[in-house]
């Protein structure tokens, strides 16, 4: 026989269920916070932070405000207000201006600043991935997209590498290299600093991805069409880049990575059309 259930117990036990769900829907943002998301999300994305926008919420309700270039931005910036602010509708009152493509973009001051504390964060970790700099006291800031490093570095080998990897971090735009030599810039020194690398315990896990990472970084490579495999300290690059320095550049960014014993680039190959030029 079904088992039949009485219905008060039954719709008392909805009504439960009902009055749960309630309790556990989390509270909506009040209208002041996300208009900050909305407006946040716009400065941090690149192709609508050059515009002025304006955003008001009320009960649930973004109205966005200001010029964009195209109907794609325009278009972009309600999906990017309705996701940020979790808000009910967006009433996207944003018109549409093409003479703004003839105007030099201004980045809003928020976009810059998290931008530079992006670049300032990337290159640093380089420093620390990096066999010939992760020993030395380097610091670093940026200054829309200008990096300037200070401190001491143990050799001139590390202050040159920090240089580079600084240059070749894509965002970067000019780099003041103001590293100091520390007085005892010795074959001591590196010898010192080369065993303190071989020491730290470095899994292979840990090489293949800053190596990945160091090549997603790079501006001259494309991190993508790189494969990573590494064993026992020795990297395996493989599949294709666009010109023989882009392969010279892949090779040299792994061996200087702490913990590589060797790169093997056999398999990574240049395509035709870099091959031919």
């Amino acid at each position: 026989m079904p088992l039949r259930i009485p219905r008060a117990w039954a719709a008392g036990c909805a009504a439960l269920a009902v009055a749960h769900m309630a309790l556990a829907a989390p509270a909506a943002k009040p209208p002041g916070e996300q208009a900050g998301a909305i407006w946040m999300a716009f400065a941090l994305n690149k192709r609508l932070s050059p515009y002025d926008l304006g955003v008001q919420v009320t009960e649930g309700r973004a109205v966005l405000t200001g010029k964009v270039e195209n109907q794609q931005d325009k278009d972009l910036a309600a999906e990017v207000a309705q996701a940020a602010g979790d808000t009910s509708q967006v009433d996207n009152k944003l018109t549409i201006d093409p003479t703004l493509a003839e105007q030099p973009p201004a980045r809003q001051a928020v976009a810059q600043r998290i931008d530079d504390a992006t670049l300032t964060a990337t290159i640093r970790a380089k420093l620390t991935w990096n066999a010939a700099t992760a020993g030395s006291d380097i610091m670093v800031s940026t200054d829309t997209g200008t990096v300037t490093l200070k401190g001491r570095a143990l050799t001139a080998d590390a202050k040159l590498v920090a240089g580079t990897l600084a240059s070749t971090t894509d965002g970067v735009t000019v780099v003041n290299n103001l590293i100091s030599l520390s007085a005892a810039d010795t074959q001591t020194t590196r010898a010192e600093t080369d065993a303190k690398t071989t020491d730290e315990s470095v899994t292979d896990a840990w090489i293949t991805s800053k190596v990945k990472a160091s090549f997603l970084y790079d501006r001259n490579l494309d991190a993508l069409s790189i494969e990573v495999k590494v064993r026992e300290g020795v990297v395996r690059l493989s599949g294709e880049v666009a010109s023989s320095e882009q392969k010279t550049q892949a090779v040299e960014v792994a061996r200087r990575l702490r913990g590589v014993r060797g790169v093997d680039a056999d398999l990574l190959k240049v395509s035709l059309s870099g091959a031919t030029q």
